[in-house]
């Protein structure tokens, strides 16, 4: 059973209430607890070393990651991060130097996008560190963008480029916030997912939850120059367009919108974000399946991102 058939299996028991406006299933939870005018976010997430961080690796890119995961995924509905509890796995003994390296990087994220880090817990783990932080954020009601919202003809867009992360960028990445609220201002966004288990994962979970399939273009498909240089020096050698729909972890935006916004969305988006592309990818089709049209022609892809326990 993979990490996917587990949360299935779990999600039918989970206790809900009144407040919960979308629980688990999507990039964050939503919840209605009397603002005015705003609804609650709240996410949790871990990096855990082995799996996510080498030891070796700098404490402070380890801070960063652990926190920029969790505000990547507020990003993914459009929201505002606002406070954050850390939780903290330690082996006995410990370096004291590397926990407060660690911290201060997740603290100066937390100062940029102005989250207050307001607890958590410390404890024991013989085996290996793990860090798990959870956010609150908020989002103007109705305004929360899920994955069910994408509707056949819609344009699929993708920010950044691709692939390649385990290169450095998996650590340092920039979570797109400013970015993710200046499309939920300016354009009807129908449906938005953060890229952290790769292009086609992520690109599958979105379209699962609104029942619709798409057709990629795979020249139109944006790699990184990491990923390029991998292919030429890793062994066995994995084809550039594969990392960038695989990898996983570039932590991008990956969004639909109607198909007559597009050309209006790819000119404002040069004209605010300069420095950072974006790549109109694709279309949502009816039906279900990703396809991707290449050299070869249109045929099913087959591939899918990162999946813990497969």
């Amino acid at each position: 059973m993979n990490e996917f058939e587990l949360i299935t299996r779990l999600i039918p028991s989970l206790p809900t209430n009144a407040s919960v406006v979308a629980g688990a299933g999507d990039d964050c939870a939503i919840l209605d607890v009397g603002i005015p005018d705003r609804w609650l976010l709240f996410k949790t997430d871990a990096v855990v070393e082995g799996i996510h961080f080498k030891r070796e690796v700098d404490p402070e890119k380890i801070g960063h990651k652990a926190l920029a995961r969790c505000l990547s995924d507020i990003a993914a509905m459009g929201g505002t991060p606002t406070h954050a509890l850390v939780t903290l796995g330690l082996p006995k003994p410990f370096d004291l130097g590397f926990v407060e390296a660690l911290y201060r990087g997740l603290n100066r994220l937390a100062v940029r996008y102005q989250v207050a880090v307001v607890g958590g817990e410390t404890t024991l783990n013989p085996e290996r560190i793990f860090i798990s932080v959870s956010v609150l954020g908020t989002v103007p009601k109705a305004k929360g963008i899920l994955r069910s919202g994408a509707t056949a003809g819609d344009a699929i867009f993708v920010t950044g480029k691709l692939g390649g992360s385990l290169a450095g960028r998996h650590l340092d990445f920039e979570p797109r916030l400013v970015e993710a609220r200046w499309l939920v201002e300016h354009f009807s966004i129908h449906a938005m997912i953060d890229i952290s288990d790769g292009l086609a994962g992520d690109l599958g979970h979105l379209l699962k939850a609104s029942q619709v399939g798409a057709e990629l273009l795979a020249s139109a498909i944006p790699i990184s120059q990491s990923a390029r240089l991998l292919a030429k020096s890793e062994s066995p050698k994995k084809p550039p367009l594969l990392a960038a729909l695989t990898d996983g972890e570039d932590f991008e935006l990956l969004f639909t919108v109607s198909s007559r916004d597009a050309v209006a969305l790819l000119d404002s988006w040069k004209n605010r974000f300069p420095e950072l592309p974006l790549s109109c990818i694709g279309k949502i089709i009816p039906g279900s399946g990703v396809f991707i049209k290449d050299k070869q022609g249109m045929r099913p892809l087959t591939a899918h991102g990162y999946i813990h326990f497969a």
